[in-house]
């Protein structure tokens, strides 16, 4: 394991650019050190002790590899920023991609603090809140005129059996933040087609969280999602993608996606940004109805699962991000963004959970789905978010860590 070393590269690849990228086991994190690596800059990437098997760290782009002690992370965290910033004469930018990182960045005091070692280009406290809220993104969607789905909500005094009762189903029944419960995406929500089965989900979430859940109707189109890198209420790159295949098909997180040009989710992104002035990356689902209108679900005001499709696309995001986080720390040398490319047209799929959709897919009655599937893993043309055949170690090690599951 590689501990860094200012020494080590000082001198090589690009002098203006340094970014430490956080939480580098997310296979999230590739498409960031891959994309910024063949821009030039040079990358320190960094992991809480105890993470089994960090990809990145295994990526031949990353040339110093930190661990960092899990219960003062953040401490840690600022040691090796501050150590960057006087060994190099500059501020790194830090790029937090794990959602709990993100999370401890985002306080006014943890900013002030990290301000003099780094530079950070990530919302606000209030940002993330209101964004993670469902209730407050439909409440903000419905004054703003974006199309939503149909909510159900329980009368003062009803009784939940009753309220189960008149409602249009099947519907959806989600808390307010999955996330902040520690669910996975496909446990953040349940469909509901009886009334019975209506009540027992909502007073499941309901004893998770301890407040009501959301009950919305189920839509049974597609999924979509428009994704975006904000400046202080203005978009300045966004990329868009409709949800070809997912694992579990049951509802889990997209296992194949295209890029896909869609102006309407793009002005409804760019709506909800510069109404609350939003800064930082976030990603905004919407799902069709079935007569292919879309309605939207809710944001993700972090790096999203789907994010190694700015890479497949070409859009420049992550470059874009990381410049907009060195400019910040370094105000007085501040670099001009380059132009925004225009997201290319493509296909792209995580090659592990995509084969399981198609084996779903099979088992569900959807041959045609399947082979569809089945046919991705083989055209060339469909761009891989893991495995790269020029940076095959952090793919080496995902496959091997599914065997030893396998045979666990």
């Amino acid at each position: 394991m590689k501990k860094w070393n200012p020494d080590v590269e000082k001198g090589k690849g690009s002098r203006s650019l340094t970014a430490i990228i956080t939480d580098v086991h997310y296979r999230m994190s590739l498409a960031l050190i891959r994309d910024l690596a063949e821009a030039g800059v040079r990358l320190i990437c960094c992991e809480r002790e105890g993470m089994a098997s960090p990809l990145g760290f295994r990526s031949r782009h990353v040339r110093e590899s930190v661990l960092l002690p899990a219960k003062e992370f953040l401490d840690a965290l600022y040691d090796l920023c501050a150590g960057v910033a006087e060994q190099e004469g500059i501020r790194p930018a830090l790029l937090p991609v794990g959602a709990s990182t993100l999370a401890a960045l985002a306080p006014a005091e943890v900013r002030k603090r990290f301000a003099p070692v780094c530079g950070l280009h990530i919302p606000s406290p209030a940002q993330l809140d209101l964004f993670n809220s469902k209730a407050a993104v439909a409440e903000l969607g419905e004054r703003l005129g974006i199309p939503l789905p149909q909510s159900f909500v329980r009368t003062e005094g009803e009784s939940l059996s009753d309220f189960s009762a008149r409602l249009a189903l099947p519907c959806v029944v989600k808390p307010l933040c999955g996330e902040k419960l520690g669910l996975t995406a496909a446990l953040r929500y349940a469909i509901a087609a009886t009334p019975a089965a209506a009540e027992q989900h909502y007073q499941h979430f309901w004893d998770l969280a301890g407040e009501p859940p959301l009950v919305q109707e189920y839509l049974s189109g597609g999924g979509l999602g428009c994704s975006v890198l904000a400046d202080q209420g203005r978009v300045i790159a966004s990329i868009c993608h409709r949800r070809v295949r997912e694992y579990p098909i049951t509802g889990g997180p997209s296992s194949c996606c295209d890029c896909v040009d869609r102006p309407d989710l793009t002005a409804w992104a760019a709506a909800l940004v510069e109404e609350t002035g939003y800064t930082g990356l976030a990603m905004f689902e919407f799902k069709e109805d079935a007569s292919g209108s879309p309605r939207l679900l809710e944001v993700n005001p972090r790096i999203w699962g789907t994010f190694p499709l700015t890479r497949a696309s070409r859009s420049g995001i992550p470059l874009l991000w990381c410049q907009l986080a060195w400019n910040q720390g370094n105000p007085d040398q501040a670099l001009p963004l380059p132009e925004v490319p225009k997201p290319q047209s493509c296909r792209m799929r995580f090659a592990a959970s995509d084969l399981m959709s198609g084996l779903g897919y099979a088992r569900h009655g959807a041959p045609g789905r399947a082979w569809t599937a089945l046919a991705d893993l083989f055209r060339p043309s469909v761009r891989d978010g893991l495995w790269e055949w020029s940076d095959p170690g952090p793919g080496l090690m995902y496959y091997r860590s599914l065997i030893r599951k396998e045979k666990s």
